[in-house]
């Protein structure tokens, strides 16, 4: 039984139909509270923007029983039952949450009012409001604030993004990348406002700050994330800021497990899919038996910007970007990066507007790849190092080369997926989930199949050739 439909439930159902295609070992049944099947909510700004429709990122269903609109409202341990919001009792022999997270609401008057940006009908909400003059507040200038806000600006409203820190997702940037992060959206039609506490929102007035007034109609809430536990809270089971697990994803009940946003692990970081995907594929090897030594052991932080025209990557801990970090600003053109080192190592990075350095500096940090001293102004500039970094040039990648991160897939599994026949971007995605998770990865995967096209002929191309 698998309570949750979102990315990271509908994730596991794969991997388990994966390693067992005919439902032989397990019959899965999942209870998803929202009306509709399952989908890519790391696309939510790109719908909000324009550039998918809500039917577009829908992910593909695996073959598995999905009772969708049903909400699972207490767990009986003792039972091995799940009890829905309609009086049904589904028995399940072991359990997965999957029940992700909720918007945080901040203490602010009137902000009931407000309109979340965390699932398809609050796309749907925006959408409806996002008409010519009107005028938008979003609070919270982190991952999802930024994302919302350049989202709205691509709908011709006028946008002000209001935050209270000192710079832009402070979480991910220093105080550099901030900036220019900041005067990257500023030339895309988006108003940012820092340092500014929010203390109530007036319909029909705007958002009220310490300092004064934002005018808006609505009034858009981007203020982070809180894991999704009361479900097992309720059951006892063991919470703290998440549902505790350990590197068999097994809470203190062992018959249960958690993934995704709603567990806490000590080696995973919220907020991002690429953990949760990661464990949905260690669970499955462990209920499936297809991998009894499967363990999680953690993910390696790396971030990415789902904005139009805003290139940002950012990998480690911005704390350790300190004044001995490497630098390069061009605030004038949106452009910025700075990386840590650890003797040779890649510990922490930010690159904003300068894609290819982004993607060598993700490599290095990845696979620990050594960096000479004399090296690592070309790695700053996204130039190749002999062997190591990704390039703009898919036929310079090396096969071990993490093409798409969210889905773990290398530059050597999607050729040996084309030498299967999967020669475009839609067939490699279906073999090997390239391009499924954020689609940063998308330009590089179609790049990789214009240079097969080329350097390596599929056997039809050959035989008409």
């Amino acid at each position: 039984m698998v309570v949750g439909n979102g990315m990271v439930g509908a994730r596991f159902c794969d991997e388990v139909r994966r390693r067992d295609p005919d439902g032989r070992l397990l019959a899965v049944t999942v209870l998803g509270a929202e009306p509709r099947p399952a989908y890519n909510r790391v696309l939510l700004s790109t719908v909000l923007a324009g550039g998918l429709t809500p039917q577009a990122v829908a992910l593909p269903a695996a073959d598995v029983t999905v009772r969708t609109g049903v909400a699972a409202v207490a767990i009986d341990r003792a039972r091995r039952v799940v009890r829905t919001a309609g009086g049904g009792a589904e028995p399940y022999d072991e359990l997965v949450l999957a029940t992700g997270s909720r918007s945080r609401w901040p203490p602010l008057r009137g902000a009931e009012h407000g309109i979340g940006f965390r699932d398809l009908d609050d796309c749907a909400a925006l959408l409806e409001r996002a008409r010519p003059g009107a005028r938008f507040a979003v609070l919270g200038g982190g991952l999802l604030g930024c994302e919302a806000a350049r989202g709205l600006a691509g709908r011709g409203v006028r946008v002000t993004l209001v935050h209270r820190g000192p710079h832009l997702m402070e979480r991910q940037l220093d105080a550099g990348a901030g900036g220019v992060l900041a005067a990257a959206l500023e030339r895309l039609g988006v108003r940012v406002v820092l340092g500014a506490r929010a203390t109530a929102w007036e319909p029909g007035t705007g958002l009220r700050t310490e300092d004064g007034t934002v005018a808006a109609d609505t009034l858009v809430v981007a203020a982070g994330v809180r894991a999704e536990t009361g479900l097992a809270a309720d059951a006892g089971l063991a919470v703290d800021g998440g549902i505790l697990v350990d590197d068999r994803l097994a809470t203190s009940d062992g018959r249960v497990h958690a993934i995704g946003d709603c567990a806490r692990h000590p080696g995973a970081v919220a907020g991002v899919v690429q953990p949760g995907w990661e464990q949905a594929a260690v669970l499955a090897d462990l209920l499936t038996g297809a991998d009894p030594a499967a363990r999680y052991r953690g993910t390696r932080t790396v971030t990415r910007l789902k904005a139009r025209d805003v290139d940002l990557a950012t990998v480690g801990d911005p704390a350790l970007l300190g004044p001995a970090s490497l630098r390069f600003a061009d605030p004038d053109g949106g452009r910025y990066a700075a990386l840590a080192f650890d003797g040779e190592r890649v510990v922490a990075g930010a690159v904003l507007g300068l894609p290819d350095a982004a993607a060598s500096m993700i490599q290095f940090f990845d696979a620990g790849i050594p960096v000479a001293a004399e090296d690592r102004l070309a790695l700053l500039l996204g130039r190749a190092l002999p062997g190591a970094a990704v390039t703009a040039d898919p036929g310079r990648l090396p096969a071990a080369a993490v093409v798409c991160r969210c889905n773990t897939v290398t530059k050597g599994a999607l050729v040996a997926a084309w030498r299967s026949g999967a020669t475009d971007p839609a067939a490699l995605a279906r073999a090997t989930r390239a391009g499924t998770g954020c689609g940063s990865c998308g330009d590089t995967v179609a790049g990789l199949c214009a240079w097969l096209r080329d350097a390596d002929p599929s056997p039809t191309q050959e035989e008409a050739a």
